[in-house]
């Protein structure tokens, strides 16, 4: 079928592929990074909200974990509703959406407005990650897959750092968290805009793919993966365990930093507003470098001929060991600075855990990549709305950080016991005889 806009030349070009897939990524992974801003804003602010409002902890934690609850709540009918009208919609649209929000959050005036704005939020941003899991397997082959997967995640890790800069340099600019909060909102509906105008659900839908690239992307993603072998084991109820327990003690600790990060911080580091700031971009940017290094890793592991499940299992169960050690090493040190080096390192091997974000399209057909994608991420949503929670609970009973981290020390353990739970699909040499 002919694509509105190209050349019957381009049609039958040979030439050097175009790049306007990793283009697609591109503007994925600037929705993602501002996503992460958006997410975090709550956080940076909550030192100067909970003194504005009178908060306790453990009502701190109840607002803090409202994002999720919506959150959580639409994946399975987001990764449904992606499947069925494609990722464009979804992406441009809860982009708009959850900017509303946020600018909204910007007016309230007590903890009960917070809480609907936070929960809005939540819904509005379900979609996002399940989106980029299904543009990954429409646009990518299975040789770019774990790259366009930890490169759309990585700017997760680079919003969250970017977040706490630039939120508590507005805040401290601007002399008002409603109106950084406003302004945040504001950015990312125009960011929404953008998003609808280039963003295409299929390499056909893009005038500007040429039919290099379109065959690059066809093929690759037509035929068995590289090395002449295919998928004969579909997805089992082992593997899905493995996948959401895996997921969930991730994201324990994930959003447990990302939530209560920052107060960590302030009231057991004692940095200020600016000094929190930093050290939360610097402990985050580590987390981007880590997402990154382990994609491009899997990648050149798996072209060099080594079997996909044993990358994906040792460098997801080094991730996870690394982290526990991180954790249990934290409560020993009393500089601010090395403990912020501790939790610059706990973020970049944490953050190997991007590679989950290309699993879908491993373990599912492409038809139903939106679907799991949304379960894996519903899984992970549940942490998110347990964490806070449990991380209040934890410090207004206890009065300190110790029991959090040794928390967070078992959920990295149970990251690894998820990750060796997954079966992945057996392959087997295109054209030999199955014995």
């Amino acid at each position: 079928m002919a694509v509105e806009g190209a050349s019957s030349s381009d049609l039958v070009a040979t030439g050097k592929p175009t790049r306007v897939r990793w283009r697609i990524f591109a503007i994925v992974f600037l929705v993602v990074v501002v996503n992460l801003i958006d997410r975090t804003t709550l956080s940076i602010a909550m030192p100067t909200i909970s003194k504005e409002f009178n908060l306790q902890p453990a009502l701190q934690g109840l607002l803090l974990s409202a994002f999720f609850w919506s959150y959580a709540l639409l994946q399975l009918p987001g990764g449904w509703l992606i499947d069925k009208f494609g990722p464009r919609a979804l992406v441009a649209g809860s982009t708009v959406l959850w900017g509303i929000f946020q600018a909204f959050a910007g007016l309230a005036t007590g903890w009960i407005g917070l809480l609907i704005a936070r929960t809005g939020l939540g819904a509005a941003e379900a979609p996002l990650f399940p989106a980029g899991a299904k543009l990954s397997a429409l646009w990518l082959g299975p040789k770019e897959r774990a790259r366009g997967a930890v490169f759309m995640d990585s700017g997760a890790p680079l919003g969250a750092a970017f977040g706490g800069v630039i939120i508590s340099t507005l805040i401290l600019q601007l002399g008002s968290w409603r109106l950084a909060f406003i302004v945040a909102g504001v950015v990312t509906i125009l960011l929404g805009y953008v998003a609808w105008i280039y963003l295409r659900n299929h390499p056909a839908d893009h005038a500007g793919v040429n039919a290099a690239e379109r065959t690059l992307i066809s093929d690759e993603t037509a035929r068995a993966p590289p090395n002449g072998i295919e998928v004969i084991e579909p997805i089992n109820s082992r593997s899905i365990a493995g996948l959401l327990i895996g997921r969930m003690a991730w994201a324990m600790i994930n959003f447990g930093l990302l939530t209560w990060g920052p107060s960590y911080l302030a009231q057991a580091r004692g940095l200020d507003l600016k000094q929190m700031g930093f050290a939360t971009f610097v402990i985050f940017l580590a987390g981007m470098f880590g997402s990154l290094f382990a994609g491009m890793v899997a990648d050149d592991l798996i072209s060099r001929g080594f079997a996909r499940r044993t990358v994906y299992r040792w460098m997801l169960g080094f991730s996870g060991i690394a982290t526990l050690i991180s954790f249990l090493a934290l409560p020993q040190v009393s500089d601010p600075i090395v403990a912020v080096a501790i939790l610059s390192s706990t973020l970049f091997f944490l953050y190997w855990g991007s590679l989950y974000w290309s699993l879908p399209t491993i373990l599912a057909p492409r038809e139903k990549v939106g679907f799991v994608g949304g379960l894996m991420n519903f899984a992970g949503s549940s942490s998110g709305i347990a964490v806070p929670i449990i991380t209040g609970g934890l410090l207004q009973l206890t009065g300190s950080y110790f029991a959090v981290l040794i928390f967070f020390a078992a959920c990295a353990a149970l990251y690894v016991v998820g990750t060796l739970l997954i079966r992945f699909p057996a392959i087997r040499p295109i054209g030999s005889i199955e014995t």
